[in-house]
Formats: structure tokens, sequence, C-alpha cells
């Protein structure tokens, strides 16, 4: 069978917020073709189905629905000249920057002169939680969820049960709420939600959901269909049991990292993605990655930003870059779980939006934030916002000045 082998300047794997628009930035600044390739039938990531407000106020500067925003940022790519292949899937590296795939025209190769990873992430289902009980009907992660209201128009049950007390948990309750499904219980195991207080005033107000904070879903009940959860107190360790037909796992993201470790490049320990610079360069030359592949996990405006940060760092490759310096690796200390990007190199940029993302276990109001080098305090800084579970936790990336680009490995903890 004859494979043909398509030769863009830019290969682009993952339609989603982050690839697009670095598609849209790149097209009209370079010679060649952008290509983005995306395994879906649409391209637009996440936003395609999530049919509630709230997209684009970063990026764009204004706010609409995910669905718009998806169309939107898919015409925005296209219009700059960027070509976009769905229904196409990267089946494995057959180069440094050269990629097989398939497709509805067969199998094709693609060598490309750079490349971007904007595969996303996915929230951990419920075998990846290994959560016991029955096996029944009813059962789905928010994407399945609102995938099946959204796009396929299907009936949930009438009462849920939502596990997680993410962003994208309400998220969840909003599409339940549409489908005709009351959310009768929230389960959270962090003693507060994990998202922001706006969003969980807002959330028990106007859509009326019950929050079960320290607790967590030890079994699934029901044959043929969903019939109740058995909750566990984490502090009490008393259980009950919750009546409902459908439960929804939310948030608990990973990143879509298979072709990152497949094609063996530095995978960070903490993020579970590619290990980055403050460019976005990988550990290959000429590989970037943008996104939630990045870390778990940032709003889609965010992770649109990063695609016009890599967008630049791409140019700059093509144009001849050279070789970056040796980098420190930044490590991350308890209660901070991982620090984003994890290499600084001398020379570099700022990381996206000039901040440094960071994911902690411990909520702390308002947190010191201490950065060290060889045993030694560089700088320390308190900051006016509060570090919490289950979110993004941001830093200045000017509490990086001071470091010694001979010294060794960068740590960065919170008191």
């Amino acid at each position: 069978m004859t494979t043909t082998t398509l030769t863009p300047d830019v290969l682009i794997i993952g339609g989603g917020p982050a690839g697009l628009t670095a598609a849209a930035a790149l097209a009209p600044r370079i010679r060649g073709e952008v290509l983005v390739l995306d395994r879906e039938k649409d391209a637009g990531g996440i936003p395609r189905h999530s049919d509630h407000t709230g997209y684009g106020l970063r990026d764009l500067r204004r706010v609409m629905t995910g669905p718009k925003y998806a169309r939107h940022l898919v015409e925005q790519a296209t219009s700059a000249g960027a070509t976009i292949r769905t229904e196409t899937m990267v089946t494995h590296w057959a180069g440094d920057r050269a990629v097989e795939v398939t497709g509805p025209q067969g199998r094709l190769r693609v060598e490309a002169k750079a490349v971007v990873l904007a595969t996303g992430a996915r929230e951990r289902p419920r075998a990846a939680r290994r959560i016991p009980g029955d096996r029944p009907q009813g059962v789905y992660t928010t994407g399945q969820l609102q995938n099946a209201v959204h796009l396929h128009h299907s009936e949930v049950g009438s009462r849920a049960v939502i596990v997680g007390g993410e962003l994208v948990s309400w998220s969840a309750a909003v599409t339940l709420r549409e489908a005709g499904c009351a959310t009768g219980l929230m389960v959270s195991q962090y003693p507060r939600t994990e998202s922001y207080a706006a969003f969980n005033v807002a959330g028990r107000a106007l859509l009326r959901v019950p929050v079960a904070n320290r607790s967590r879903v030890t079994r699934i009940i029901g044959k043929g269909r969903v019939e109740a959860v058995e909750i566990e107190n984490l502090d009490t360790h008393a259980r009950r049991t919750v009546a409902c037909d459908t439960v929804v796992f939310t948030g608990d993201w990973i990143p879509d990292h298979e072709l990152v470790r497949s094609g063996g490049l530095d995978l960070d320990p903490g993020t579970l993605g590619p290990l980055t610079d403050t460019a976005l360069r990988t550990s290959r030359p000429g590989v970037f990655a943008a996104g939630n592949l990045l870390h778990p996990v940032d709003t889609a405006d965010v992770a649109a930003l990063d695609g016009l940060h890599v967008a630049d760092q791409v140019e700059a490759w093509l144009t001849g870059a050279g070789e970056p310096a040796p980098g420190l690796r930044i490590l991350a200390e308890a209660p901070l779980r991982w620090v984003a990007p994890g290499l600084l190199r001398p020379g570099d940029p700022a990381p996206p939006r000039g901040r440094l993302l960071l994911w902690t276990d411990r909520s702390i109001r308002f947190p010191h934030v201490i950065v060290s080098q060889n045993g030694r305090v560089v700088s320390e800084r308190t900051l006016p916002w509060p570090a919490a579970p289950g979110r993004v936790f941001r830093v200045p990336w000017s509490v990086m000045k001071g470091l010694s680009a001979q010294g060794g490995p960068v740590t960065i903890g919170l008191r």
C-alpha cells in the first residue's frame, strides 16, 4: 500500500483551543503550511460540547458559549490559512519530527520542520479511580455526559451524584439541569470545594446543589442502571447510601500524553505531561507542547494563550534560532505537587502570561512563596490570593529573579 507523505512546515497535533490558536498565529507568519490534526469529527476540543457560557474571556476579551467559541477558533485558524484534518489519528512517531497517521484518506506520513503537541487532558474514568461496586449504566465523566447531551441529544437520568468539586463539576451540574436531571449531591474529598468561591456560591444558590465535603464515593450500586452510591465521610468514616440513577465523575485530570511516552520525550513525574522550559520546548529539538497536555488542568482561554506563546517560539525555531542554553530544573516542594514549566534556561522568555503554575495539596489563605537554589533562599513573597487543592495556583515569574545560571536545581515551596 502506498503511503502519501505530507510536508508542512508546522504540524500541530490536537485541534483544541491551544492547537487552533497556535495555528491561527503561525499560518500568516510562515511561508509553508500549518497542518492541524484532530481525531474527533469536528475540531474545537472540549468546548464543542460544553454548551454554556464563560469561554473566551482571557484570549478573545469577550464571553461566549463553548460551541460558539470552538467554531470561532476553527474559523480563525482556517481564515489565517491553516489546514485542519479531522477524524485523523496519529498512530506513532516515524522520526524526530515525523508521524504516521490514519484518517478518511487512508494512511499518511507527515514530515514537519516543527511539531506542536496540543493533545489536551482527560478526566480519569471510574475504572482509573478504582471505585468498586456494580457495573450499571448511567456512569459518566463530564466529557461523556456533555457529549451525550449536547452532541447526541441523549437522555440521562433523573437524579445524579457528581463526584468532584472543581470548576468542571459545576459545568456538569449545568449540563444535567439542561438534560432535565436534578443533582442530588456533589461529593468532594477536600474541606472546601475546589473551584473558585464565586462559582461555589453561584452554583449552590442558582443550581441548589448540596455539597458533601471531606467525603468520597466508596461503591456504586445497581444492576441494569445505577440505583445508589455509597458515600464515606473521610473524618468520621461513617457511611451512607444516596439514591441516584446517574453518577458523573468530574476532574481528576491526566494529560493525554501517549505520544509523549511513545516518542521517548522527557516526562515530568509531577504533571505527567512533557517536561518543558518556558519557551514550551520539549526534550526533542523542534518539538513543542502547549495547553493542558502540560499539566492538569486550566481553562480553555488560558490554554489558548499557551497557543499564542508557543507560536512565537516555533517561529523562532523555523527562522534558525540556535540551540538553547542548558536548563535549570525547577522542583516543587511539599505541599506543592508540581510546578510548570519545569525548566529554566538563561535567555528564554518568561512563561505564558508571565506566571509559574503550581498545584498544592493544602489550602493556604495567604501563601508565602519561597524560592531556593543550592540550599540558599533566593526570593520570598507573600501573595494575596489563596493556594487551594484542586485548582491551578499561579505565581508571578518575577519570584525567579536572582537565580544563578551556573547553580543547581531550583526549589519552590509554600508556607
